[in-house]
């Protein structure tokens, strides 16, 4: 029933259940009447408030707060190929995602992340349906966090935080994207929480790569899909955060074996650390990344790389940037010689919402091996 029908069908009854009493009488009822009309419209309101709350949430029990989310990106790509660089002109819905969360109650929650690349999946296409995350937080005190499941791991810039709108340029950049990997998940556990103010800790033991006949560290990513389990990952980070606009971080990850016991046993280890630092419309991102391989041959015992970012904010719609990468995934001893990657970007992104963006950028090459692209792209992206 309508609230305010109720109300007002309640506030007449004293009229049609007096008639024809003495005054004194009336009186004494019609005071118990409204006594009694208040409690029913306590309890209606008391009602009326746990059915809003119970719709604001699609969950049951304490808690049982449900949220959605996601974002997407489409992007243009026009460029010309150089030394035996293939073009590359094409238009492609780069990421389709969606987010799903749900609070158990105050100290345990759920979060999950489910990706569509490329547009469409299946055999023979292009695309994939990729699990990204999804894993259960704990609260253990104000300070100290545990989750377990399947999760991004605890390295880099934009590993974590990747929505088109929190970062410049239209693609994400190679030294993350070849180096780090980004964007990497594992399946495990892990704890995080914060020593003092302003530094917090990330340690998370998880399975690892798979490098067996693979040579580059992003080819060895399982994705946790059924993924070997005989020597797992350990990661940890280190991060400052205690002066506003500034982010300082370190991050260290090791396994005993890459090969995940098909071959000889065989460690790796990477290093990784990066700076932000913003002060009102300037910012700058600087990180560099490592991995150490033994073992391996034909250069890919080594493979580093790094890039530095500066940004400029004209105003809160729109900025520029350009950013220098440089990255070798053959840097180590017996390697070719000629694989060592440069690119520079110049480019600009335009915000008519803080969490819708359009990017132009530009891009230019100069790798060691003559085989480069050169040219412009163009994305549009957004999150909720």
């Amino acid at each position: 029933m309508n609230k305010l029908l109720l109300i007002t069908t309640l506030l007449n009854i004293p009229v049609v259940a007096l008639a024809g009493t003495s005054d004194d009488q009336l009186q004494n009822e019609v005071n118990e009447l409204k006594r009694q009309n208040r409690v029913i419209l306590e309890r209606l309101d008391a009602s009326m408030e746990m059915l809003e709350s119970k719709n604001s949430g699609a969950g049951h029990g304490e808690g049982g707060k449900t949220s959605i989310g996601g974002y997407g990106e489409l992007h243009y790509n026009n460029l010309s190929g150089k030394g035996g660089a293939v073009d590359k002109k094409e238009i492609d819905f780069h990421r389709f995602v969606l987010f799903i969360g749900h609070e158990f109650n105050k100290d345990i929650r759920f979060f999950s992340e489910v990706e569509l690349e490329h547009s469409i999946a299946g055999e023979s296409q292009v695309g994939e349906i990729e699990l990204e995350q999804a894993y259960i937080e704990f609260d253990i005190s104000e300070k100290m966090r545990a989750k377990g499941g399947l999760f991004l791991m605890p390295v880099g810039i934009i590993n974590e935080t990747h929505e088109p709108n929190v970062f410049y340029g239209t693609e994400r950049n190679p030294v993350e994207k070849n180096i780090i990997p980004a964007t990497w998940w594992e399946g495990g556990a892990a704890l995080s929480g914060e020593v003092v103010k302003g530094i917090s800790y990330d340690i998370a033991l998880t399975s690892g790569l798979n490098l067996n006949a693979k040579n580059k560290v992003r080819d060895g990513r399982q994705k946790v899909a059924e993924a070997r389990a005989n020597s797992p990952m350990v990661t940890g980070r280190m991060k400052y955060t205690g002066t506003p606009g500034v982010e300082l971080a370190v991050s260290l990850a090791n396994t005993r074996d890459y090969t995940q016991g098909l071959g000889i046993k065989n460690g790796a280890t990477m290093v990784e650390t990066h700076a932000i630092y913003n002060k009102g419309a300037f910012g700058l991102r600087a990180l560099y990344a490592t991995w150490n391989l033994a073992g391996k041959n034909s250069g890919y015992n080594r493979q580093t790389g790094w890039y530095v970012e500066p940004s400029y904010k004209i105003n809160p719609r729109f900025g520029v940037f350009a950013r220098y990468n440089k990255y070798d995934n053959q840097a180590g001893s017996g390697g070719p010689g000629n694989s060592e990657k440069q690119q520079t970007d110049i480019g600009l992104n335009y915000w008519p919402h803080e969490d819708v963006v359009i990017k132009v950028d530009y891009q230019t090459q100069d790798n060691a091996n003559k085989q480069n692209q050169n040219g412009f792209n163009v994305g549009i992206g957004y999150q909720f």
